[in-house]
């Protein structure tokens, strides 16, 4: 879709969820390198190299594909469930703990032993996890941060990519990018946040399954027919 066809708010939104995720990455980029007092943390700089790729490479595609999945994650809506709210919150304290513990990690050498192939592992892991990411939204128009049904944009059921294999693909995407940071950063104590934010993506799975089954026509049958929602074959 040409972005030229959409209305001046839509564009307006689109302009500032590209500048919210670049100022995501720069607040990552100091927040690591300032707890880890260097420069010169190679992994760190491979992290985030690897992020910004995969969303150089996806921008592009998700404004000629579905631009307003954009828009949509540039605000917080009125109607985000309450859970959700919270489910952010705690994600963010301890998205935030995991960045602070891997560059203090860094700087005080706590992980005393690490191989070189737990940083490919990591590195593997979170490249795949933003794959899985931006072919959800990729695939998805409705693809939004928050839990709710979007019915200004006339919410429909999507099956097509990855939800042909489980219901949340986005989620999985991202816990394997959750997996995948510490290791790729060489911090094993890191772990501990992240690993720790897995179990608010499952309660967060299953309060926006039934809120979907409730209130998203056509869910229930999507449902019966794509039977996983994070793991193929598993749950």
């Amino acid at each position: 879709m040409n972005t030229n066809r959409l209305d001046r708010h839509t564009r307006k939104l689109i302009r500032k969820r590209i500048s919210q995720v670049l100022s995501q990455f720069l607040l990552i980029g100091v927040i690591l390198f300032i707890t880890a007092g260097s420069l010169d943390w190679v992994w760190a700089w491979v992290y985030l190299a690897s992020g910004l790729t995969s969303t150089l490479i996806a921008t592009p595609i998700m404004l000629s594909k579905n631009p307003e999945v954009i828009a949509e994650r540039a605000e917080i809506k009125k109607d985000t469930k309450q859970f959700d709210r919270t489910f952010m919150v705690y994600s963010l304290i301890l998205t935030l703990g995991m960045y602070i513990t891997a560059g203090l990690d860094y700087r005080f050498g706590w992980t005393d032993y690490y191989p070189l192939y737990f940083y490919l592992v990591g590195f593997t892991l979170t490249a795949s996890g933003n794959v899985m990411l931006y072919w959800a939204m990729i695939s998805n128009k409705y693809f939004s941060r928050s839990v709710r049904i979007q019915e200004e944009r006339h919410h429909r059921v999507v099956n097509g990519g990855p939800y042909n294999y489980v219901r949340h693909p986005g989620y999985s995407g991202l816990i394997l990018s959750l997996i995948g940071t510490p290791l790729l950063l060489g911090s094993l104590w890191a772990l501990i946040p992240a690993v720790l934010v897995i179990p608010g993506y499952v309660v967060r799975t299953i309060l926006e399954d039934r809120t979907l089954h409730k209130g998203l026509a056509g869910y229930k049958v999507y449902a019966q027919q794509t039977r996983f929602r994070l793991i193929p074959g598993i749950w």
